[in-house]
């Protein structure tokens, strides 16, 4: 019986790709061993007991290393300068944009997966890992901003006045943006929403939002569900429009992110500086960049009197949720990779858009499009 071993994220990372609730299903549905490096689930509620009851071994990282076939873990992780034995690894290595991470796969007996290259497709969607996290960290990002906001969301009234509600914009309109779009309308929020691609008004209105639109964008069916790059002529009215919004608005939140490209800046330096003091940014994009002009990654800084917050992992503040959501997208993939070997399916699109790296070399033409 082959052997899965579940790793404790090396970055300090709180969440764990597997719960015990999982392990359990691993080892009675799909027939694996489960190894768990100690305390790997620790920060987002579950301890070793749990774990052990569930049926799963507890090992150091070594240990986990060595008797497992299959590695599970969220972020990359440091191997032994040789691997041995034939592994497999699956995590989520954004593989599109950080190309140079992907180096310490590259060793003979290892075989690569990265979840978040599952295509968006229907067969697919209980294995994407993306939306997963992308849903949770629209809405975390709108706690985050109205906790540090200088004013209150809804609308008050008091016997000392009407307190008007907060203007709340979104920019990007994709499964984080309309995360926090529905968020920001259940605090009382008068929310506008932005996006280039024309398709994702139906969805933004019927949040009740207000949907503001560039006319002229190039969209492109096949990018599953991402904005592409636009004309120069485009992106200046796009920023017009934009900065008219920024300006009028308490809170901004911005979620536009092109896979394995910078984020396209689309506030700049002069369009904060025109915000009230007090407004605050969420950026969701930093981690490539951000959309901001003035977004530092992993910081909260102050330009102007406005706060800025570039964090493309708030998924991180909710880690019980996050790993419960993403052990679920994991056991989704194990029990779909496990079928079609069991079938001799060959050429399957879901797990070949994941395959990586196959026997250490790096076998996929997305991917190796990305490389310089």
């Amino acid at each position: 019986m082959r052997t899965i071993g579940i790793l404790k994220e090396q970055n300090g990372d709180s969440r764990v790709c597997v719960i015990p609730q999982i392990v359990k299903k691993i080892i009675n549905e799909l027939q694996y061993n489960v190894i768990v490096e100690l305390h790997a689930g620790l920060q987002a509620g579950f301890n070793n007991n749990n774990y052990k009851e569930a049926g799963a071994q507890i090992g150091n990282v070594n240990e986990v290393i060595e008797k497992s076939d299959i590695l599970l873990s969220i972020h990359p992780f440091v191997l032994p300068p040789q691997v041995e034995a034939p592994k497999t690894c699956i995590a989520i290595l954004n593989p599109l944009f950080n190309t140079e991470g992907l180096q310490v796969f590259l060793k003979p007996n290892l075989t690569v997966y990265s979840l978040d290259l599952v295509p968006r497709t229907s067969k697919a969607q209980s294995m994407d890992v993306l939306s997963s996290m992308a849903s949770l960290a629209g809405y975390k990002a709108v706690l985050v901003a109205a906790n540090l906001a200088k004013g209150v969301v809804p609308m008050f009234t008091t016997a000392a006045g009407t307190v008007k509600p907060a203007k709340i914009l979104v920019i990007g309109a994709g499964v984080a943006g309309l995360q926090a779009i529905a968020t920001a309308k259940r605090l009382g929020a008068i929310v506008d929403a932005f996006d280039v691609r024309k398709s994702a008004g139906e969805e933004v209105r019927s949040l009740g939002a207000n949907f503001i639109e560039v006319e002229g964008a190039a969209e492109n069916l096949q990018a599953g569900g991402y904005a592409i790059e636009q004309s120069e002529d485009f992106i200046l009215r796009q920023k017009a429009l934009i900065d008219k919004y920024v300006s009028e608005a308490s809170i901004v939140i911005t979620t536009a992110n092109i896979p394995g490209k910078k984020a396209p800046v689309l506030i700049e330096k002069s369009s904060v500086e025109k915000m009230k003091f007090g407004s605050v940014i969420v950026d969701l994009a930093a981690e490539q960049g951000g959309n901001c002009e003035v977004t530092i990654d992993n910081q909260t800084i102050n330009h102007a009197g406005v706060t800025i917050v570039g964090d493309s992992y708030l998924v991180r503040d909710l880690p019980q949720t996050a790993s419960q959501l993403l052990s679920t997208n994991y056991f989704n993939f194990l029990k779909h990779w496990k079928s079609i070997s069991r079938d001799g399916i060959i050429n399957d699109t879901i797990v070949q858009d994941c395959l990586v790296i196959e026997d250490g070399k790096m076998v996929n033409q997305r991917v190796k499009g990305f490389i310089k």
